[in-house]
């Protein structure tokens, strides 16, 4: 079974996260996508609780059929892409592991554990985004947005900016449990 492994902060998800999924599954020789929520951010970045991340996660894209959300990193303890490879290569014996990562996550693979291995292990679907020239990056067929720019615009209470690029259950999710600052 070819399975894609995409894996982030999803601090929150955006609809940039759903259409990446959609894409690869519509254009990439994969039968699922298994969507993998960082546990601890690897370079120590704040973080919205797992559990939050993990259930806008799958409001976002759990409905996607051959998409699941998976808590492997919280099994593991930590997010180390070449560990959640290694252990998942290990208990999917039958699986062919490719990971999903944008064109502009590429600039950041010289920090990452092992990133030969993780490319051996799982070769990368590069996903193109807009302004970003990467070699071996599809077309930028994604909206340019970005959780941080999301978290931004909660903070300021700029809910109208979010209509367009982050599905209505994230939202709902962000208000219920007052993330990013987020008022009642």
């Amino acid at each position: 079974m070819n399975v894609a492994v995409f894996g982030g902060s999803f601090n929150p998800p955006h609809v940039g996260h759903v259409l990446a999924c959609a894409l690869v599954l519509s254009t990439e020789d994969v039968d699922r996508v298994l969507v993998v929520p960082a546990f601890k951010h690897a370079f120590a970045k704040a973080l919205a609780p797992f559990e939050d991340r993990v259930q806008m996660c799958e409001a976002a894209m759990g409905w996607m059929p051959r998409l699941e959300v998976s808590r492997v990193e919280q099994e593991l303890g930590e997010s180390v892409t070449i560990r959640t490879l290694e252990h998942l290569a290990q208990s999917h014996p039958d699986w062919c592991l490719r990971l999903v990562i944008g064109a502009d996550i590429l600039a950041e693979t010289s920090r990452w554990v092992a990133y030969e291995n993780v490319a051996m292990l799982a070769p990368p679907i590069v996903l193109g985004r807009p302004g970003v020239d990467a070699p071996g990056a599809g077309p930028a067929l994604l909206p340019d947005v970005s959780s941080t720019q999301v978290r931004g615009a909660i903070a300021r209470g700029a809910w109208a900016e979010l209509a367009a690029l982050v599905p209505r259950t994230v939202l709902d999710h962000v208000r219920r449990r007052r993330l990013y600052d987020a008022p009642p």
